[in-house]
């Protein structure tokens, strides 16, 4: 589903990752491990097309995403990848359905509010449909952040440190959120994090060095 060959990249001549290779199959589930510093997001953002690396090659879904220009990388991004930041990034001016309605619209697809409200009910938030992000509680906040990368059916699904700062019985609830929600769309599921609670719950790891100073 994807696959990684030499990947490097580094900031003011300094390296910052280096992956000699790592493959994923569709529909697999992964932890990308790691301390802080390690390059998790870094790596996170290569695999999302948000950052291109300073070498290597990067394949997802059959796509080599360095032979794409800006704006197909966007639309192939808009498209095939869903991505949950640490930072959920909703558009407080915007209802919740008109958040993920633009979320269609960005990947050039139909904007389809049957969809919309489908996966809103699939994450128990039928009755947020109206609501503007800042009247959601951080959970409920989260929770759209997850239905706006999973509402175009995306091939990978991207979540960066989705369970930091939460307790015990949160982190357990995201972390069922992203599995359910990965495996309704046949996603192949990548979670960045360094929390260790999670790990005996996805079968794949694959773990980053330590911290580069």
């Amino acid at each position: 589903m994807f696959a990684l060959r030499d990947v490097h990249h580094a900031y003011d001549g300094k390296t910052v990752l280096s992956v000699p290779q790592w493959q994923a199959e569709q529909g697999a589930q992964w932890l990308m491990l790691g301390p802080s510093g390690s390059g998790k997001t870094t790596l996170l953002h290569v695999l999302a097309g948000i950052l291109r690396p300073s070498s290597g090659q990067v394949s997802v879904a059959g796509q080599d995403l360095g032979a794409l220009s800006a704006s197909a990388l966007d639309h192939f991004r808009g498209k095939h990848i869903g991505i949950v930041l640490q930072r959920l990034h909703l558009i407080d001016s915007l209802s919740v359905i008109k958040n993920l309605l633009l979320a269609q619209y960005l990947a050039g697809q139909s904007q389809d509010a049957g969809r919309v409200r489908e996966v809103l009910a699939s994450l128990d938030l039928a009755d947020k449909a109206n609501a503007r992000p800042h009247e959601l509680s951080f959970g409920q906040a989260q929770r759209v952040a997850v239905a706006r990368a999973v509402v175009n059916k995306p091939k990978l699904l991207l979540a960066d440190e989705p369970t930091s700062n939460l307790d015990d019985a949160r982190c357990m609830q995201v972390l069922d959120l992203l599995l359910t929600q990965a495996k309704a769309c046949g996603a192949t599921l990548v979670i960045a994090t360094h929390d260790q609670r999670i790990k005996a719950r996805v079968p794949n790891q694959f773990e980053l060095g330590a911290a580069r100073v």
